[in-house]
């Protein structure tokens, strides 16, 4: 005679039934994971908000009339439509004569001496020595070269920092990071506005003046900036470029080197 089975171990003598918990939340558990869900939703509003205002401070960097930026961003925006084809061109001749990458970047200081990553046409080969070491400026400086920098073409990549809130179309020249220990406090101020594609000292003789000079028109620009400046600015510099006036400093392919005041 066989043994009937039966699926229902309660059923069975002596078996200790084994005790089901029940899946119901206990009381205060609804409440408890609610808030863990409101502190997730609260802790990604907040990690939202700080991103939208860092992307807002940055298009708009505190300190900067926005007047200033507000033109920086109109006309940055107009300029990189009507010249689009000639950054294509200027791209596609630094392509085939110095080779790749076409653009050239450096971390530069900007507004506050906050680093940033300047960009533009490279103007030079890489030309180096027996020793593997890059030869002078002077002979890395190719004819193409020459004529970008004469042209001021080199400069134009450098609208993308200003799109970036990195830059102005004009104030003082982002110069060299080992400059920044070389300023004395008045020199410094030059970083009370953004670094300008263009500025005072440029439209009033660039490379050819010497260092003391050009900090003291920047301070001057700093000091005295309106909008109708940065117009008159702009105008001047067009001007410039076409009489190709104060590329470099006589007997330097480049700037010379700022070291301290002892040489400004």
């Amino acid at each position: 005679m066989h043994e009937s089975r039966n699926d229902n171990d309660s059923n069975v003598p002596g078996r200790k039934v084994p005790r089901i918990r029940s899946r119901l939340p206990r009381r205060g558990e609804h409440a408890s994971r609610n808030d863990r869900r409101r502190d997730c939703h609260v802790a990604e509003s907040t990690l939202r908000n700080d991103n939208d205002s860092g992307r807002i401070s940055a298009m708009f960097p505190p300190n900067i009339p926005v007047t200033k930026r507000l033109f920086d961003l109109l006309v940055t925006c107009i300029l990189l439509v009507l010249l689009s084809p000639v950054l294509m061109v200027v791209a596609i001749l630094v392509r085939i004569v110095h080779g790749s990458p076409v653009l050239f970047g450096q971390k530069r200081p900007g507004l506050h001496g906050q680093p940033f990553r300047i960009f533009k046409f490279r103007s030079m080969s890489d030309a180096r020595s027996a020793d593997g070491s890059l030869l002078p400026d002077e002979i890395r400086l190719t004819p193409l070269g020459k004529f970008l920098r004469a042209s001021s073409l080199d400069e134009l990549p450098e609208l993308i920092n200003v799109l970036r809130g990195e830059m102005s179309l004009v104030g003082p020249r982002p110069l060299l990071m080992q400059y920044l220990e070389r300023y004395n406090p008045e020199q410094a101020r030059r970083h009370n506005l953004l670094p300008g594609i263009t500025g005072w000292a440029q439209v009033n003789g660039r490379n050819a003046l010497t260092w003391g000079d050009k900090f003291r028109l920047d301070i001057w620009y700093v000091d005295h900036w309106s909008f109708w400046l940065d117009i008159r600015i702009l105008f001047l510099t067009v001007w410039k470029v076409f009489k190709r006036e104060g590329i470099s400093q006589p007997g330097h392919a480049t700037a010379e080197e700022f070291m301290g005041d002892q040489k400004s």
